[in-house]
C-alpha cells in the first residue's frame, strides 16, 4: 500500500516540478510597463524559458501590450488582427522557444517612449534541450564500473529534485 502511495506522489511531482521551476518576470520590475524606460537593458542578463510568465503592469487605459514580429517591433506597428492586452496587469505565458517581441501601440509610446521589449525564450528548464549532452565515458581499468556508468548519465535538475523529494517522502511513509 505504501509503495502505491509513493508511486502516486512521484507521478504528481514529475508533472508539477517543471511548473514550479517557471519564473514570473515583472516587466520593468517596480517601474512596470511605461514610457521612457529601457526594456532592452532590463532584459539583458535575464534568462527567459518556456513556461515562464511575463507580467506587464501599467495603469489600465494608459498603455497596452501587443505581441508582434520583428518587423512590427522595428516599425512599432501591429497587424490589424493583433489583439491588444489592456487590463493593466497582463500575464503572458511563454509557450515556445525563440524570439518574442512586445510593443505598446498607444500614441507614440513605442516610437518615442521606447515602450518595446524583445526577448529570446529558451527551452523549458529541465527539458532535453537545456540539459547538457551526455558525456561519453569509457571506464579505465582502474575506474569503478558504477562511477563510469554514472558519468555517462544525463539527469536534469528537476528530476533529481523529484527523486530527492520522493526519497524523503519514502522515509516518512516507511
Amino acid at each position: 500500500m505504501a509503495s502505491s502511495k509513493i508511486f502516486v506522489v512521484i507521478a504528481i511531482l514529475t508533472v508539477s516540478v517543471p511548473l514550479v521551476l517557471a519564473v514570473e518576470h515583472l516587466v520593468g520590475d517596480e517601474t512596470g510597463w511605461t514610457t521612457n524606460f529601457n526594456y532592452q537593458s532590463w532584459a539583458a542578463g535575464k534568462e527567459f524559458h518556456v513556461s515562464d510568465k511575463l507580467v506587464f503592469k501599467y495603469p489600465a487605459g494608459v498603455h497596452n501590450v501587443l505581441r508582434v514580429d520583428g518587423t512590427g517591433f522595428q516599425e512599432c506597428t501591429a497587424p490589424a488582427t493583433t489583439e491588444a492586452l489592456t487590463s493593466g496587469e497582463d500575464t503572458i505565458t511563454l509557450a515556445s522557444p525563440g524570439k518574442k517581441w512586445y510593443i505598446c501601440t498607444v500614441g507614440k509610446h513605442c516610437e518615442s517612449g521606447n515602450m518595446k521589449l524583445a526577448i529570446t525564450v529558451l527551452p523549458e528548464l529541465g527539458s532535453p534541450e537545456t540539459s547538457p549532452s551526455p558525456v561519453a565515458a569509457s571506464p579505465s581499468p582502474s575506474e569503478n564500473p558504477v562511477s563510469a556508468a554514472i558519468a555517462g548519465v544525463n539527469v536534469s535538475g528537476s528530476y533529481i529534485l523529484v527523486f530527492a523529494i520522493a526519497a524523503i517522502l519514502g522515509l516518512v511513509v516507511a
